[in-house]
C-alpha cells in the first residue's frame, strides 16, 4: 500500500510524551493540549499543538475531522505478542511449560498451511487496529510462510509491523523443529525479503533458550552481527521452572540472561519478554547493553508466572527500556488499555502505584523506545509517522458516568486505562489515514 499523498487534520484533546516520566517530571515529559490540532501529510505528522495556534497551517482544502470530548494519543505499541497463538486465547492452562506442550505447539503446527496462516494474520492485524494498536512485535511460527503471511497482511494495512520466524531446533515436537543451519538460512532470506521494505521490520526470533541448541543461538547472534539494524525477540525469566531448566541445559553460563549475552543477543533493539525473575545483576546488564524488557501482566497472571517489578526495571540509577506486551495467547486481551489495567494491579501488589501517565508512556513512547523506533512512532511530535488512536471516554454507559466526574487529564487517562477496552477505541489512524472506525456502517469484506 502506498503512502497517502493527501493531508489529514484532526482536532481534539491531544496527549503524548517527550520523555520518560519514570525518570523526569511531568512538565518535561508529558504534553496535553485540551483543544489540539494534529496535521499530517504523506504519512508523517507535520504539526501538533494548540488548535488556535496551528490552524493557519492546515493545507487548503483539507477537511478537519473533529473529535471533541475524546482523547487522541499516539498509536499503541505492543512489544510482545504471538500472532500464531490468536486461536488459543483463553485455553485453560497450569504453568508455562505444560501450556506450551498442550496448546501452543499443537496450534503452531497448523501454520504449515499457508492459507491458514494468511487467515489468522488478517484477523490478527484487524484485531490490533480495533484495539488502537498500530505497531506490534510478534512471533510467527517456525514456517517461513507464516512470516510472509504476517508481513503481507500488515503491508495491505500500511502498518509498522515487526516479526520473525521462530528458531527452535530442540525440545519441541518434530514438525516444529528446524536446524541451526536451516533456521539461519530461512531467517536470513526472510530478513532480506522484508526488513525495511515498506514499514516492515524483521526480528531474529529464537523462541527461548531451552528450545535452541548452542549452535542455533550462535547462528542467531551471527545473523544479528551481519544485520545489526534488525531486532532480536525472545523470552527470558518468565517462570521459575523455566529458569531451572535453562540452568540444566547451559551449566557453564552464569544464569538465564547470560546465555543470550554469551551468544551476542543482548543490545539495542533486543526485546526480551517477561523478565519477571531477573536478578539485580541481570537488570543492570540489560541497562548496560540497552536491552529492553516487555512487561506482559495479563499473561504473567494467567499462567501464574509471577509479578514484574516495573519500579526495579525503571530504577533511575540503571533504567531499562520497558514496554507493554499483550502476549497473546497466554495474554488475555489484545487491548493495551486492558493491559495497563493489569499492569497497575501488578504494580500495586509490588507496593508501587503505577499512575496513568507512566502507564500510557509504557504503551506508546516507552514501547517504541523498547523497539528502537522511537524516532518513528510512539509520539505525536512533528516528524513522527502519523499513527494515532482516538479514545472515547463515553464508549459505554458506565464509562460515561464515571468520566463525567473526572477532574483533570491524568484522572481521565487513569479511568480509561482501568475501564477501557476495544469499545473505547473510537478510531485508529495509520500513516495518516483512517484504518479503523468503530462507528462505521458494516460493509462487504475486502479481504
Amino acid at each position: 500500500m502506498a503512502m497517502s499523498s493527501t493531508a489529514t487534520a484532526v482536532r481534539g484533546p491531544l496527549v503524548w510524551f517527550r520523555g520518560d516520566p519514570f525518570l523526569a517530571g511531568r512538565e518535561e515529559t508529558f504534553v496535553h493540549e485540551s483543544d489540539g490540532l494534529l496535521i499530517c501529510q504523506d504519512g508523517l505528522i507535520t504539526a501538533a499543538g494548540d488548535h488556535a495556534a496551528l490552524r493557519h497551517l492546515i493545507p487548503p482544502g483539507t477537511e478537519v475531522v473533529h473529535y471533541p470530548d475524546h482523547v487522541i494519543t499516539a498509536g499503541f505499541v505492543d512489544t510482545h505478542v504471538h500472532y500464531v497463538q490468536t486461536g488459543i486465547i483463553a485455553a485453560f492452562g497450569s504453568q508455562l511449560i505444560d501450556w506450551l506442550n498442550h496448546y501452543t505447539f499443537v496450534e503452531e503446527q497448523r501454520f504449515s498451511d499457508a492459507a491458514y496462516a494468511r487467515t489468522v494474520a488478517s484477523s490478527f492485524c484487524d484485531e490490533l487496529l480495533r484495539n488502537g494498536t498500530t505497531t506490534a512485535l510478534t512471533f510467527c511460527a517456525v514456517y517461513p510462510d507464516s512470516v510472509d503471511a504476517l508481513f503481507e497482511e500488515a503491508t495491505r494495512r500500511d502498518m509498522r509491523m515487526a516479526g520473525g520466524k521462530v528458531l527452535m531446533d530442540r525440545n519441541a515436537p518434530e514438525p516444529l523443529l528446524d536446524t541451526a543451519r536451516s533456521g539461519y538460512d530461512d531467517s536470513k532470506a526472510l530478513l532480506e525479503r522484508w526488513h525495511g521494505k515498506g514499514r516492515n521490520l524483521y526480528a531474529i526470533t529464537p523462541r527461548f533458550a531451552p528450545t535452541s541448541t548452542p549452535e542455533q543461538l550462535e547462528a542467531a547472534g551471527a545473523l544479528w552481527r551481519e544485520h545489526p539494524d534488525a531486532l532480536v525477540h525472545t523470552h527470558v525469566s518468565e517462570n521459575t521452572g523455566e529458569i531451572s531448566w535453562v540452568r540444566s541445559l547451559f551449566p557453564d553460563r552464569a544464569g538465564y540472561l547470560d546465555v543470550y549475552d554469551h551468544y551476542g543477543l543482548l543490545g539495542h533493539r533486543a526485546v526480551l519478554a517477561h523478565g519477571v525473575h531477573l536478578t539485580r545483576r541481570e537488570r543492570d546488564r540489560c541497562a548496560e547493553t540497552g536491552t529492553a524488557i516487555s512487561h506482559c501482566p495479563t499473561s504473567n497472571l494467567f499462567l501464574g508466572s509471577g509479578l514484574f517489578h516495573v519500579h526495579d526495571a525503571k530504577d533511575g540509577r540503571h533504567p531499562i527500556h520497558v514496554g507493554l506486551g499483550t502476549d497473546i495467547g497466554a495474554g488475555t486481551s489484545f487491548s493495551l488499555l486492558a493491559t495497563m489495567n493489569e499492569a497497575y494491579k501488578v504494580a500495586e501488589l509490588c507496593n508501587y502505584p503505577l499512575d496513568s501517565v507512566k502507564a500510557f508512556f509504557l504503551a506508546t513512547l516507552g514501547g517504541a523506545r523498547a523497539l528502537g523506533i522511537d524516532h518513528q512512532v510512539g509520539s505525536l511530535e512533528a516528524g513522527h509517522e502519523a499513527d494515532f488512536v482516538v479514545l472515547d471516554p463515553r464508549a459505554t454507559p458506565l464509562l460515561a458516568q464515571r468520566t463525567s466526574r473526572v477532574g483533570d487529564i491524568e484522572e481521565l487517562l487513569f479511568v480509561l486505562a482501568v475501564m477501557g477496552d476495544d469499545r473505547t477505541v473510537r478510531a485508529t489512524y495509520v500513516n495518516g489515514a483512517l484504518a479503523h472506525d468503530r462507528d462505521a456502517a458494516p460493509g462487504p469484506s475486502t479481504a
